[in-house]
């Protein structure tokens, strides 16, 4: 499941899960271009990836259109080329339905569901364009989750989001399929990110996440690391418009688990 020779971009990825991404994915062989607005994060994540293979980072809002164009253009001079793109870019607003506002809405949608549009269809004409001069095809993962399906009655935007982007994960992979470009998305459960850790060590919270988890445990950013870098590989080859679900079981769910204490 090697990646030598690729060129990935990983949105969001100067920490947690998109680092992680990062990493496995330059151990793999690819040559990574880290793209965050975290400049200080970003800086760290090149130093810590240092000796695992090639990363490096550029400043980028990528649900601006200019900042998604100037970071593809950045990542071809870096690298010569883009062959796996990663949107893992991503941010929650917690507020009642009543309370909302519409600007953080809006925020929430343009980070988590307009960035991967952007970036995908920036990205997605980049590779027809290698195609036409004899490269092979690349391929897409999106960063969904459990809640594209699961809704959480204070995260509005959050999950509206996480479900828009399901939607476009299969219109993305049927409209680039006669390129043999693949798009699809991995949808994490409760993964062990520094902000799940911060209340994870709270009795109530973690027999409240273990109880809807069959697997008995939380997951970490590495498995999610490993579902994308498998999606990108040729081992994936005709795996196309799929939601992975990183889970430890919830998804089929019906009902809650005994937890040992």
């Amino acid at each position: 499941m090697r990646l030598d020779g690729r060129t990935a971009i990983v949105t969001g990825g100067a920490k947690g899960i998109g680092l992680a991404i990062v990493q496995r994915l330059a151990a793999d062989g690819a040559r990574v271009m880290i793209a965050d607005i975290d400049e200080a994060a970003g800086a760290t994540a090149v130093k810590e990836s240092a000796n695992i293979g090639e990363v490096r980072f550029t400043s980028a809002d990528v649900s601006e259109r200019l900042d998604v164009h100037n970071l593809l253009a950045k990542t071809i001079d870096a690298f010569g080329s883009v062959n796996a793109l990663v949107n893992n870019a991503g941010i929650v607003h917690v507020a009642d339905f009543l309370d909302l506002e519409e600007a953080d809405f809006d925020r929430v949608l343009s980070v988590n569901l307009k960035s991967a549009f952007l970036c995908g269809q920036a990205v997605a004409r980049h590779m027809v364009d290698q195609i036409s001069q004899g490269e092979e095809p690349g391929s897409i993962v999106n960063m969904s989750s459990i809640n594209d399906t699961f809704a959480i009655a204070n995260q509005v935007p959050y999950s509206v989001s996480k479900g828009g982007l399901s939607q476009l994960t299969k219109v993305m992979a049927l409209s680039l399929a006669t390129h043999g470009i693949r798009v699809n998305a991995v949808g994490p459960g409760s993964i062990m990110t520094d902000l799940l850790a911060s209340v994870a060590d709270k009795p109530e919270v973690r027999t409240q996440i273990l109880s809807r988890t069959p697997l008995g445990r939380i997951g970490e950013p590495a498995e999610i690391a490993a579902v994308t870098a498998f999606l990108l590989s040729g081992d994936a080859s005709y795996i196309t418009g799929q939601t992975i679900y990183a889970d430890g079981g919830r998804m089929p769910l019906n009902y809650t688990v005994p937890v040992k204490e």
